[in-house]
């Protein structure tokens, strides 16, 4: 599926019926079935999105990232995959890609990331949890419950 204003790359993944807005760029990665992408949306190799999620405007999904099935991302959303980011080497040469090494982050099924929040590495956001809009998740997050703030901590349990 290529569209004006896009780039996806050929190693892309798409299932199908996958929606994809104006200025996305794709590369490298796996987007489930009718999963809806907005614009201005970067997703980087490695990353793997389930089906039915929906990935909000000017979003950074970075490399290290999994997100299961029917997960919302809100606008703004940016994920990091490095503990110690740093532009140079010891020596002074620009990093490449052997100089780091990408920490994992795990999104389970049904959870809902609110705007601007940022999701830091190594941690696992449990399934049908809320992370509320701006917040900085340094943390594991358990299934089931909403967290809040800078950094994010528990507010409550999710009741039926």
């Amino acid at each position: 599926m290529k569209k004006k204003y896009c780039r996806i790359s050929g190693d892309v993944e798409l299932g199908e019926d996958v929606t994809i807005h104006a200025f996305v760029n794709l590369y490298g990665c796996s987007i489930g079935s009718k999963t809806k992408i907005g614009t201005f949306v970067e997703i980087q190799k490695g990353v793997l999105i389930g089906e039915k999620c929906k990935i909000s405007s000017h979003t950074f999904i970075c490399e290290g990232v999994h997100i299961a099935n029917e997960v919302f991302i809100g606008h703004n959303v940016t994920f990091v995959n490095d503990l110690y980011p740093r532009a140079t080497r010891e020596d002074g040469l620009l990093q490449d890609d052997f100089d780091w090494d990408v920490v994992e982050t795990v999104i389970e099924r049904n959870v809902s990331i609110g705007s601007g929040a940022t999701i830091l590495c190594g941690i696992t956001v449990g399934s049908d949890s809320i992370v509320g809009a701006g917040s900085v998740v340094v943390r594991d997050i358990p299934a089931g419950e909403i967290w809040v703030g800078n950094p994010a901590k528990f507010l409550r349990r999710i009741t039926e």
